[in-house]
């Protein structure tokens, strides 16, 4: 099979041919191998190329399913982590000066489940320095850029795994959401992001983000998605807070659908302003879940925009981590990633107080939804792709928003720890990809794969690719 064949197949597609023989690992690792070496200086997905590893480890899937041993369900298939995750014996920079030479150790829990069960990692993918923004560019490697056009950003703070995805170049992409960062390069880049409950899959090391921070992938496919969190969730002792065990699996339940499921829809959550191609895209979006049997209502919220407790969570952590560096090493940071860390800086334990009583208010309100409905529809984000180059996107019908508040969609989900994927709602006019969000109540991670799932089968998008 031609290696631009092979690179367009799902995960779960390439492991079945890989388990019956049909090709090998090592022919599947060297075609997604070759083609980042083909598209990535383009495209800047990649900042650690791990060919002569993921080969030899290719080799090893190869020869453990040649000699009868039983393998995992997606043995010797190439996935690719975010460049602030764990890898043994990688260098993992956060993208930034200050660590842009740091090798770890210890692989996190999710790439150590992954690598276990026969998985094979081809590289490290960009990111903004330490996450802190909704683009992915950083001081150490550059501009990550969008492959469906590249005068455009692909999102952030997982822009390179969502780039790399969109452009062919490994089906799946293990990274971070601390406020949207799986979502919003998956909305940009017209692919799937699932942002699984607080705690599903394991955060380690930890610090104070983790209250934020979420660990899931970026991929083509739902069942590719299903399949990769069936293996990295449970709990680890590393992590006080990780979920236990319930017992569900996710990619053999993907199809039952979501026949009688009560879905709001909400066009702004009740505070934003959206750009009018993206709303017009995921309000006929919201309505066909009616075609797969759903009851499908348009609400009026009433929520507040929770970006001030938001921040003050995300700012606070940042300082918290940063500020012991300022004197003697500030100007190695990125100038807005120094920005935040001021106005962390500048916060009291009574602004925490706040935040804390604030997130819970916003809970309750959202809690109320849960009990008339059992899933959320809104836009991924209320903006198009913007240009590389500028951290946050143009003012909305007018309204200028503060670092990071173009997220508005996002950062309100990982306040409260729900579950939550963006699915490509549609494409503009100009060939610009739109993100519809699927939010599910706390801990109701198999019904968001479901009504993924379903709106798969409704819009298939795996059959659009970017020319590159």
């Amino acid at each position: 099979m031609p290696n631009d064949e092979l690179t367009r197949l799902s995960a779960v597609e390439l492991a079945s041919m890989i388990r019956t023989r049909k090709v090998s690992s090592v022919d599947v690792t060297k075609a997604v191998l070759d083609r980042i070496e083909q598209h990535n200086p383009a495209i800047n997905a990649f900042v650690t190329n791990h060919r002569e590893e993921a080969i030899c480890s290719a080799q090893k899937a190869d020869e453990a399913l040649m000699s009868g041993q039983r393998v995992g369900p997606l043995n010797g298939v190439p996935f690719h982590v975010k460049d602030n995750l764990y890898v043994a014996g990688s260098r993992t920079t956060f993208g930034s000066r200050l660590t842009e030479t740091n090798v770890t150790a210890d692989d996190c829990p999710a790439v150590e489940r992954l690598r276990k069960a026969g998985m094979i990692l081809v590289g490290r993918t960009n990111t903004p320095e330490q996450g802190w923004k909704g683009v992915t560019d950083n001081r150490v490697f550059g501009i990550t850029r969008n492959p469906w056009d590249l005068k455009l950003t692909p999102g952030g703070s997982s822009g390179g795994a969502a780039a790399a995805v969109a452009a062919g170049m490994g089906a799946i992409g293990v990274g971070t959401d601390g406020g949207g960062s799986l979502r919003i390069p998956a909305s940009f880049c017209g692919v799937f992001g699932f942002k699984p409950s607080f705690g599903r899959v394991p955060n380690w090391p930890g610090s104070g983000g983790a209250m934020l921070r979420h660990i899931g992938t970026i991929t083509r496919t739902v069942a590719d998605m299903a399949a990769a969190l069936d293996v990295m969730a449970g709990p680890d002792p590393r992590d006080l807070l990780s979920l236990p065990h319930t017992g569900e699996r996710y990619a053999p339940n993907l199809d039952k659908g979501i026949r009688g499921q009560r879905i709001a829809y909400s066009p702004n959550l009740g505070y934003a302003k959206v750009a009018p191609d993206v709303a017009a895209i995921c309000q006929r979006a919201a309505e066909r879940f009616t075609e797969a049997g759903a009851i499908v209502e348009q609400v009026s919220l009433d929520w507040p925009d929770p970006y001030d407790a938001w921040s003050v969570f995300f700012f606070g952590t940042a300082a918290g981590s940063l500020e012991k560096k300022l004197p003697t090493q500030g100007d190695l940071l990125d100038p807005g990633l120094r920005q935040v860390v001021e106005k962390g800086r500048q916060l009291r334990g009574v602004d925490f107080a706040n935040a804390l009583a604030a997130r819970h208010e916003f809970w309750e309100r959202v809690r109320r939804l849960y009990e008339r409905f059992d899933l959320l529809l809104c836009p991924t984000l209320p903006v198009l792709p913007f240009a590389v180059g500028q951290d946050d996107a143009d003012p909305i019908d007018g309204e200028v928003l503060g670092p990071l508040q173009w997220t508005r969609f996002t950062y309100p989900f990982n306040l409260t720890g729900q579950p939550a994927a963006s699915v490509p709602a549609g494409w503009t006019k100009s060939g610009l990809p739109v993100g519809l969000q699927i939010i599910g109540n706390r801990h109701a991670d198999l019904l968001v794969l479901q009504a993924s799932r379903t709106w798969e089968q409704i819009q298939f998008w795996n059959d659009k690719w970017p020319t590159l």
